[in-house]
């Protein structure tokens, strides 16, 4: 039967012409919904910390519960453990029946389950749902339906801009409603159900805080119930000129204060800490459980152990560093972590460090490097030359031509260092025929990417000990700035290690 003449029924030409409004609504939700990542996956509470007398998995939701017989003595929280929090917009559904409970952003660990911080509030009253408290610190920071400006001397300056009451009438009684949390730098907004309850610039530098940790909170009181439930997280550029470093470090390896990856993170983000307008996440144990980890990155470090174990080539890792390289996110590679295998990560990293260690072309010998001659490059400022004993590796695959490439630790290896026997790590008869030349290598390295990416390939640090000498630790914390495209203080990072910073968070290997 032939229907190409005849006439759509009204009723389905109205539902096409619904449908095409509604679809290009439907693609915008979609694409706005596009960079956030769940950090709760709806079954338990992987990720989370929390006191499990109070905290468990209800009905897909993340719940906290009190009753009369089973009080908490003080607010206690639950902790998200994979990350911490910076420049983000955090979405969230909650549910409160009866008490009181909030957020908690850019927040401190205080410990037993206790947090202090930012909190974006909420209750089951009619008085603080949206509001911007500061827990165990300035209280109350911004009332609802106000904006408000901490200058920095602490004094408050507040706008009205919308009624209390008219926002609480949005705020769904014992029902889900949707909480939206935007830190931008030194701006911090709060909505509820769409609408703006807080909005606060807080100027206050000793006070404020920039980065910490996500927890939510289930408050002292009454027996009350809180849930929470599609959990989402967006990171957001840093503001203001801020640069961030995510430094990775990798699981265990070798003996005792060798590869001591965790512990050399640890030290890498105290000795930061100083450097204006950076911020330094790190993660520990291999590639972030955080889903969000490198999202706003302006450099990567990776502190680990390679070849085929390498975090950045397991599963699609190379395909998600393959989309930050080419944004132009830069990239530090220390010791182990600069050798991947020739037929995976070799050409990308070739590309994306400007070397790597190819096996059965490279060396990884112990011998002492002396570098007399550094050459002028911001990440030497400050750097005096210096000598050390460490598994130095050499005859590094480069580009070719050194294309980008710039030296930056170059010695003559000792004959002694080509003693070994055969192996993927013992090089060929090149490698031999460079060393008996006199040929200096090169054991580290910055470059720069077409695209503009900057990266920096370091094979020292096989001995947990060489942290604890100046020039070698500041030539890496140079590059950590130089690869974020910070700038780099004139003398280099400065930073100081006593016996006991050096000697801590090392890994459980056996006797020391």
């Amino acid at each position: 039967m032939v229907l190409m003449n005849r006439p759509l029924p009204a009723l389905l030409c109205g539902l096409l012409l619904l449908s095409g409004l509604f679809a290009p609504l439907a693609a915008q939700a979609a694409d706005e919904e596009a960079d956030f990542k769940a950090l709760f996956n709806g079954k338990d509470l992987e990720g989370w910390d929390g006191n499990p007398k109070f905290w468990s998995v209800k009905d897909g939701a993340i719940t906290g519960t009190t009753t009369k017989d089973n009080p908490t003595q003080g607010n206690t929280f639950l902790i998200w453990k994979d990350g911490q929090l910076d420049d983000f917009e955090l979405r969230l559904d909650f549910k409160i029946v009866g008490g009181n409970s909030g957020v908690q952003y850019r927040s401190k660990d205080l410990g037993n389950w206790v947090v202090g911080g930012y909190q974006a509030d909420f209750e089951a009253g009619e008085t603080y749902s949206g509001i911007n408290y500061e827990e165990k610190g300035r209280g109350i920071l911004c009332q609802r339906g106000e904006k408000v400006t901490i200058e920095k001397d602490g004094k408050k300056t507040a706008e009205r801009v919308t009624e209390s009451k008219k926002l609480q009438d949005a705020i769904k009684k014992e029902d889900w409603n949707s909480y939206v949390i935007t830190a931008k730098g030194n701006h911090l907004v709060h909505k509820i159900n769409g609408n703006v309850t807080a909005e606060v610039l807080d100027n206050q530098e000793d006070k404020r805080a920039m980065s910490g940790i996500l927890a939510l909170q289930l408050h002292a009181g009454p027996p009350m119930v809180v849930q929470f439930k599609n959990v989402r997280l967006k990171r957001i550029k840093l503001a203001d000129n801020r640069k961030k470093a995510v430094l990775v470090a990798g699981r265990p390896s070798h003996g005792p204060g060798d590869h001591e990856h965790n512990a050399g993170v640890y030290l890498m983000k105290k000795c930061l800490a100083s450097v204006p307008n950076l911020i330094v996440a790190d993660y520990h144990n291999g590639w972030p459980k955080d889903v969000t980890a490198f999202d706003n990155a302006d450099t990567i470090l990776f502190y680990a152990d390679g070849g085929g174990g390498h975090p950045a080539i397991q599963e699609d890792h190379l395909v998600k560093l393959h989309k930050l390289m080419e944004s132009g996110v830069g990239l530090v590679c220390v010791h182990y972590a600069v050798e991947v295998p020739k037929d995976k990560g070799g050409p990308e990293f070739l590309n994306w460090l400007g070397g790597y260690f190819e096996t059965h072309w490279s060396v990884n010998p112990h011998w002492t490097a002396k570098f007399e001659n550094l050459p002028k490059h911001p990440v030497t400022a400050g750097v005096k030359p210096f000598e050390v004993n460490d598994e130095w590796y050499y005859h590094m695959r480069f580009r070719d031509k050194l294309v980008g490439v710039t030296p930056i630790l170059t010695a003559l290896p000792p004959k002694s260092t080509l003693e070994r026997g055969d192996g993927p790590h013992s090089g060929n008869p090149a490698v031999r025929e460079a060393v008996a030349k006199g040929e200096l290598q090169h054991v580290a390295w910055a470059s720069e990417r077409a695209g503009g990416g900057r990266a920096f390939g370091f094979t020292g640090g096989h001995n947990h000990r060489n942290w604890g000498d100046d020039n070698f630790r500041k030539l890496v914390l140079n590059a950590i700035v130089w690869t974020a495209q910070a700038e780099v203080p004139a003398d280099g990072v400065q930073s100081t290690m006593s016996k006991e910073e050096l000697a801590a968070n090392l890994d459980p290997k056996g006797k020391k």
